[in-house]
């Protein structure tokens, strides 16, 4: 009689797919690091010396919560759309720990081991790339090249960005900050136009037998296009009218994505509003940072804030969420602590916004903004981490 087989341990569950891993560590830096910024700190940190606190809060933010759940999402996709072996144990746990040695520097923004820094997030980007080139040229697919030119943009802006901290060039970073972050919504641009097909074809037919919901082909790529237009006239520093007109341009391909969501009485549910409601908040900042360019009463910073915090933020919390769900074999269907989590981070976006667009709301704003925002990411690894963790869950239905 065989004795019985012994479940697999945390580790060996972690690292069964990039998503087990990198969607909680990046859910815990999303929570601790502006909460301990804005909340303990002061807006200050005690290491910083030749970088404002204010270009380690969105370095951190872009590069390091964003960028963990860019990990995530591309070792588990990737794989997935191409039928390729996934990465798995240690070259995930070597990722976790390159990506998580860049963020124990930036917590405290030490600038002196900010070359470490660089390095390592680099690294982690680089690997990124290859890793996707080398499945492309395996499968000899063209799938994958729209994210290998948008990680290669994201690895240039993180070159300029550390260069430009080294040599406290504060003018060269801020510009490759918001670039970065342009491109990284490009990035969430492509992964919507990947994820939202299937999630709304599997919200209208449950038995997958058919595919009621065929977006228009020649919208599929339109928001990243118009990014990338936005993001050259950036780099070419083009007049303040010519790129406020591209956000503006940008920004409406967004709402376009979000006006193709209406799929009648299905498309309220919280799965899909949370998707639309992701480039609905990339697309008003657009709008937003565009018309401040044109001449409207509020700063730029609140179109980015906008786009970044909330497009950005609420588009990494569904795919938490919705991947969350479908990798761990369970149905579709967004119980209520999610639901709150997601308007909890709707919340704090609005919070945080609101002073710049000149909206007077009684207390402290950007604490309060500091309090919810962590809470959404706290509650989503509250109710997914049970899941994510249990070695019962590892036979999963993958989206």
């Amino acid at each position: 009689m065989k004795p019985p087989t012994r479940p697999p341990g945390l580790a060996a569950v972690l690292g069964d797919e990039g998503l087990r891993l990198f969607f909680p560590l990046a859910a815990l830096h999303a929570a601790l690091w502006p909460f301990l910024w804005a909340a303990l700190l002061g807006f200050d940190l005690p290491l910083a010396r030749s970088v404002p606190p204010a270009l380690w809060h969105a370095h951190e933010m872009i590069l390091g919560a964003f960028g963990g759940a860019l990990i995530g999402f591309l070792t588990t996709a990737i794989p997935e759309w191409t039928d390729t072996a996934r990465p798995r144990g240690r070259t995930l746990f070597v990722l976790a720990a390159i990506w998580g040695l860049a963020r124990l520097i930036g917590l405290p923004g030490a600038d002196a081991l900010g070359m470490v820094a660089a390095l390592a997030d680099i690294a982690w980007l680089g690997w990124l790339i290859v890793f996707a080139i080398r499945v492309s040229l395996a499968r000899r697919t063209e799938r994958l090249l729209a994210f290998i030119g948008w990680l290669a943009a994201l690895l240039a802006c993180e070159i300029a960005i550390r260069a430009a901290f080294l040599t406290g060039d504060i003018a060269m970073a801020q510009d490759a900050l918001r670039i970065a972050g342009l491109v990284f919504l490009g990035l969430l641009g492509l992964a919507l136009a990947r994820i939202t097909t299937p999630i709304t074809n599997l919200v209208l037919d449950p038995s997958e037998e058919t595919a009621p919901f065929r977006p228009h082909p020649g919208r599929l790529n339109l928001a990243p296009g118009l990014l990338a237009l936005l993001i050259a006239g950036e780099i070419a520093g083009l007049s303040p009218a010519v790129t406020g007109y591209l956000a503006i341009g940008a920004g409406a391909a967004f709402l376009d994505r979000v006006a193709e969501g209406f799929v009648g009485r299905a498309g309220l549910r919280a799965e899909l509003l949370a998707l639309a409601g992701a480039s609905l908040l990339a697309g008003l900042g657009l709008l937003a940072l565009g018309a401040s360019r044109l001449g409207a009463p509020w700063p730029a910073g609140a179109g980015l804030h906008l786009a970044f915090m909330g497009g950005l933020g609420l588009g990494v919390l569904a795919v938490f969420a919705l991947a969350g769900l479908l990798h761990t074999g369970q149905s579709l269907g967004l119980d209520r602590s999610t639901r709150l989590a997601l308007l909890l981070l709707v919340l704090s976006v609005l919070l945080r916004v609101a002073p710049d667009f000149g909206f007077a709301v009684p207390g402290p704003m950007h604490l309060l903004a500091a309090l919810t925002w962590p809470a959404a990411f706290l509650i989503w690894l509250r109710r997914y981490w049970p899941l994510l963790s249990d070695p019962a869950t590892l036979e999963r239905k993958p989206c």
